[in-house]
């Protein structure tokens, strides 16, 4: 059994508040879009009980560390039958972009061994068991635009569609560490609440959504905000940096010249039909 876990954009970011526990609150809009990595499980027998198998774009740390595993291994601890598996995971969606690619990969992971192995387990411990992995991990079970809080765990449905759309990624190759993102922004309320915001018409976008993350992480890495003044050079209604970086992406009615946006930038460039 095959599943291409796909990644996301946020529209608009902030901080909201810095909790006790050591995370901090946010507001965010989750969208998903088909920008996919590639992840199999095939099961085996002997020993070790879990062996990854990685292809593609390199991920950084060890195969302990990787969501897939863990995920495994979560529900390896409450269904002891759960057989011993390989996994094949082909990496398309970079690390440290900003685009979550490595949480989609672990949601995606339990959903797998939930549906292969006909686990009797409840979409709602789905969901549990992927925060254990990650604040935004749920998301990817539910992979519709939500408009998410707290962590990034508290979601609603967004209503905003952007079916049509042609999205451009600007795919730097630099991974921006999120904790120091996070210990570099303060918290604060957005101008316009998001979901007030997210309703209005696209083209007000501009002026109305932002992420906050880029305050800081443009100061540091000045050539995101080049990127992101390339995209509206190049006719795009509105850019943004998703996440904590690295990754730029614009709106554009109609789909630029993927050429000119790779040479001048300097960036692998994605444009994708929403």
């Amino acid at each position: 059994m095959i599943v291409f876990p796909n990644c996301k954009i946020n529209l608009g970011l902030h901080i909201t508040a810095k909790r006790k526990d050591g995370y901090h609150d946010i507001e965010t809009i989750f969208y998903p879009i088909p920008f996919t990595d590639l992840l199999e499980v095939i099961p085996r027998k002997g020993e070790p009980d879990c062996i990854l198998e990685q292809t593609g774009l390199s991920i950084a740390g060890t195969p302990e560390q990787n969501l897939c595993i863990k995920a495994y291994r979560l529900l390896k601890n409450d269904f002891p039958s759960l057989p011993a598996i390989t996994i094949y995971l082909h990496k398309q969606i970079p690390t440290g972009a900003g685009l979550g690619g490595g949480s989609a990969d672990g949601a995606f992971m339990l959903q797998l061994l939930a549906d292969r192995f006909e686990l009797p387990v409840k979409k709602s411990e789905l969901e549990r068991y992927a925060l254990m992995l990650g604040s935004d991990c749920p998301f990817f079970l539910i992979n519709e635009p939500v408009l998410a809080i707290g962590r990034g765990e508290k979601m609603q449905p967004a209503a905003v569609d952007l079916k049509g759309w042609q999205l451009v990624l600007l795919l730097p190759g630099m991974n921006i560490s999120t904790k120091e993102a996070f210990e570099k922004c303060m918290p604060r309320t957005a101008a316009i609440p998001l979901k007030d915001a997210i309703s209005l018409p696209i083209s007000t976008w501009r002026d109305s959504i932002t992420n906050q993350f880029e305050e800081t992480v443009f100061l540091h890495h000045p050539q995101l905000a080049t990127y992101k003044q390339l995209l509206y050079e190049q006719g795009a209604v509105y850019a943004s940096m998703t996440g904590t970086g690295s990754t730029i992406f614009g709106l554009f009615a109609k789909a630029p010249d993927a050429t000119e946006l790779r040479e001048r930038s300097g960036c692998e460039t994605r444009i994708i039909s929403l």
